[in-house]
């Protein structure tokens, strides 16, 4: 029976993902019901509140479209970084690595919601004491900036045990036939290494996206902060932050999905 049911849902992705959204909204209405019976989701998420949360204020770019602008510009800045660190800590020069190995470390042990604040409020001090230039940096340029240096050092882990995962065998046929180190790299490894990389940097970028939520703390009109407006402004905070939960785990789920694909896909490409 387990076998025809996964065979099923791996067949039909879609309806998977349909049953665990009602499963989520059910268990959701049950705790409701029992522990807050006079909710009013109605009055809470009228038309008006949720274009406030998904496009912010009339005239600018705000809520949930903000999200994904702040995560797709951040998925792009720390893939191209973290390629760059991933190959400079695998290399066998000592000036390159070192320091994407001090980058590595150094980000991976420190807090994210640490690098958001350091990097909003010490960027500009920093340019003042160091190069003489009052530097001005906004909420948002920060949050991405911050969020993308964050991800980077992961992605760059993940590039890495791409490249170990290669068999020393390609380098040294690639040299063989005449190749230098960058023609190597470039036609033979990194088109192998991303493809078996896949599945795990959008694993990445899923908790990347979850992040996101965090840089409301300095002030950006993200999803999450626009979400605590209209509570602060209605008072109804179960309504309001569990739709916000249904938002985030469509979002989140959704990619996760992708992930398993790109994992299988990968797996089969690899095998044949």
């Amino acid at each position: 029976m387990s076998n025809f049911l996964h065979k099923f849902f791996k067949k039909h992705r879609y309806l998977f993902f349909l049953l665990n959204l009602i499963l989520v909204a059910s268990i959701l209405k049950i705790f409701q019901t029992i522990a807050y019976p006079e909710a009013d989701f109605s009055e809470a998420l009228t038309l008006g509140n949720l274009e406030f949360m998904f496009f912010g204020l009339e005239g600018e770019v705000g809520g949930l479209s903000l999200t994904f602008i702040i995560a797709i510009a951040s998925i792009i800045i720390s893939f191209l970084l973290g390629s760059f660190l991933g190959i400079a800590r695998f290399s066998n020069i000592k000036i390159i690595s070192i320091p994407a190995i001090i980058y590595i470390e150094l980000f991976r042990a420190l807090p994210i919601i640490m690098i958001i604040f350091w990097i909003f409020f010490a960027i500009p001090v920093v340019g003042m004491l160091v190069f003489d230039v009052k530097i001005s940096i906004s909420a948002l340029s920060s949050a991405i900036i911050a969020l993308s240096l964050f991800e980077a050092a992961y992605i760059a882990e993940i590039v890495r045990a791409g490249l170990k995962s290669i068999p020393k065998g390609q380098f040294e046929a690639g040299k063989t036939i005449g190749m230098n180190t960058w023609q190597i790299f470039t036609i033979i490894i990194l088109p192998q290494v991303y493809r078996r990389m896949i599945p795990a940097i959008v694993s990445q970028f899923v908790s990347l996206f979850k992040d996101t939520s965090l840089v409301y703390i300095i002030g950006v009109m993200e999803f999450f902060r626009a979400s605590t407006i209209v509570n602060n402004r209605i008072y109804m905070s179960f309504e309001i932050l569990s739709f916000v939960g249904i938002i985030y785990f469509l979002c989140a789920f959704s990619l996760s999905r992708i992930a398993n694909h790109l994992e299988n896909k990968t797996k089969n490409q690899i095998n044949t």
